[in-house]
C-alpha cells in the first residue's frame, strides 16, 4: 500500500522560467538513470527478496525515488512557467510544447520515452544489489552535470539535496550487499582457483597490481623485455 503526503519530500523553488533547462532535467524524470527508472528498479527486485530487513529497504528507497521523481516534475513544472508557443523555444524543447502542453513527461532530455527496458531485475540479490549501486552512482554523475549547467541558486539547491539523498542509497545499498555477499551468484560461482587469478595482458605491467595470483593465458609467451 502506498500513501501520497500533499507536501513534496523535499521543498524546490526556482528563481525564474528557464524551459531549456527544463527539458535538461527531464533526464532525470524518464531517463535510463532517473528517479522513475530506479523506483521502478527497486520495487521490481523487491517482489523476489525473502530477507524482510532488505525487502523493506529496497521498498522504503523506491518510495523515497518516487517522491525525488514529484521533486523533479515539480521542478520543471516551474522552470516551465510560462505559455504554450512553439515558435519561442529552441528544439530541444519543442516535444514538451507541442506533445505534453508543459507537462513534464516521462521522456528524456531528447523526446523518447520512458522504457521498462532500464529496469534491471535479476532475481539474485548481490547482482541487484551492485546493479542498483552502481544505479545511484551514475544518477549522482547525472546530478553533477547537471548542477554545472544551471546558475538558479534554487534549482542547485534541489539537486544537492538529491545528490545528497542518491549518495544516502548508495551507502545503504553497499551495507546490505557486505551482508549477503557470500550469498547467491557469489556463494555458488567463483569459488574456484581461477576466479582468484589475474591475467597480466599488458606489458609492461607492475607485479602483483590487481592481486597476488598472475597468470597467461594457455599457449601465450610473455614477450622478452
Amino acid at each position: 500500500m502506498f500513501k501520497h503526503e500533499k507536501q513534496l519530500f523535499h521543498p524546490v523553488a526556482v528563481e525564474g522560467p528557464n524551459p531549456h533547462y527544463a527539458a535538461l532535467l527531464q533526464e532525470q524524470l524518464g531517463g535510463g538513470n532517473g528517479e522513475l527508472k530506479a523506483a521502478m528498479q527497486y520495487m521490481s527486485q523487491s517482489f523476489r527478496i525473502k530477507d524482510q530487513e532488505i525487502k523493506d529497504l529496497f521498498l522504503d528507497i523506491a518510495a523515497e525515488e518516487l517522491g525525488h521523481m514529484e521533486m523533479v516534475a515539480e521542478t520543471i513544472n516551474l522552470l516551465n512557467g510560462h505559455d504554450v508557443d512553439a515558435a519561442a523555444v529552441g528544439s530541444g524543447e519543442i516535444q514538451s510544447h507541442v506533445i505534453l502542453g508543459l507537462n513534464p513527461g516521462l521522456i528524456n532530455a531528447s523526446g523518447y520515452s520512458w522504457t521498462s527496458d532500464y529496469v534491471t531485475v535479476t532475481g539474485d540479490l548481490c547482482a541487484d544489489l551492485l546493479s542498483n549501486i552502481a544505479s545511484e552512482q551514475r544518477a549522482k554523475v547525472v546530478y553533477e552535470y547537471l548542477y554545472r549547467q544551471i546558475d538558479d541558486k534554487k534549482v542547485k539547491e534541489t539537486i544537492d539535496f538529491l545528490l545528497n539523498r542518491e549518495e544516502a542509497h548508495n551507502a545503504l545499498f553497499r551495507e546490505a550487499f557486505n551482508k549477503v555477499q557470500d550469498t547467491g551468484s557469489n556463494h555458488d560461482f567463483g569459488v574456484t582457483e581461477d576466479s582468484r587469478m589475474y591475467f597480466d595482458l599488458s606489458t609492461p605491467s607492475p607485479a602483483g597490481a590487481f592481486g597476488d595470483t598472475q597468470a597467461n593465458p594457455p599457449g601465450f609467451t610473455p614477450p622478452n623485455n
